[in-house]
């Protein structure tokens, strides 16, 4: 089995704030529409916290990049260029699991921090026409920005069941108390399993300090079966679905 750390959503080059957390929950922001398409932040009920986050610069008319897209316990992602080219570079398959993170500021303090707003695990990828004919395949609620558009060749959809977090628990956090941005706090045993793009061996310190690479969007952990990264991914599901 794989871990993926896919990182989504509004950041400081991608609609220029942090996402908010509202009511103690994070609401992971789309980051504005890099094609021709239609969905704006209005229709999916994000209007209202677009315009706060970016001080009036963006509000409900403007489009956004739906994806990842999540409703009735399922999620879909689409994927394409480089990013899709590590994925499919690293074996990532039916079975694996996303786990989403992005931006957030704290609503106290505005420190601006990652942490793990979402997850997915995989029951089906491939193009959008092999995905629509899957036997696991369930059609999004509206248009996944990727079955239209110039995507290339690499264009990849994949599905299976997700859910967002609903509050913001401690545990989902992934930078360290105090920061920086990039001093994540991780599991113990990520640093021996490995995780793409952070080989370099400067970049763990301490049993569980990771300085996270600041570009990058899909790092990849292969954890097969051992039984304490299973256990992690245990806890943090049930947190977010809690």
């Amino acid at each position: 089995m794989r871990i993926i750390l896919s990182r989504k959503g509004f950041d400081s080059s991608y609609g220029g704030a942090p996402s908010p957390i509202i009511g103690g929950r994070p609401i992971s922001l789309p980051i504005p529409a890099s094609q021709d398409e239609q969905t704006t932040y209005g229709a999916i009920g994000l209007g209202d916290h677009v315009k706060a986050a970016t001080k009036g610069r963006m509000s409900q008319r403007n489009t956004c990049h739906d994806d990842p897209m999540f409703a009735d316990g399922k999620c879909w992602l689409g994927q394409t260029g480089g990013a899709q080219g590590h994925l499919r570079n690293q074996g990532v398959t039916s079975g694996d699991l996303f786990l989403f993170f992005g931006l957030f500021a704290d609503p106290a303090t505005k420190e601006r921090h990652h942490r793990i707003f979402g997850y997915m695990h995989v029951t089906c990828h491939g193009s959008p026409d092999e995905i629509a004919v899957h036997r696991e395949w369930t059609p999004p609620p509206r248009r996944h920005p990727h079955f239209s558009g110039d995507w290339g060749a690499a264009n990849s959809i994949y599905h299976g069941p997700g859910n967002t977090a609903q509050r913001a628990a401690g545990s989902l956090r992934l930078t360290r108390s105090g920061g920086p941005l990039n001093a994540w706090k991780v599991p113990s045993w990520l640093k021996d399993f490995g995780l793409s793009y952070h080989a370099k061996p400067e970049r763990w310190t301490g049993a569980t300090n990771l300085d996270s690479v600041k570009r990058g969007q899909e790092f990849v952990c292969n954890i097969g079966n051992a039984a304490a990264p299973h256990r992690w991914i245990d806890g943090i599901i049930k947190e977010i679905e809690s």
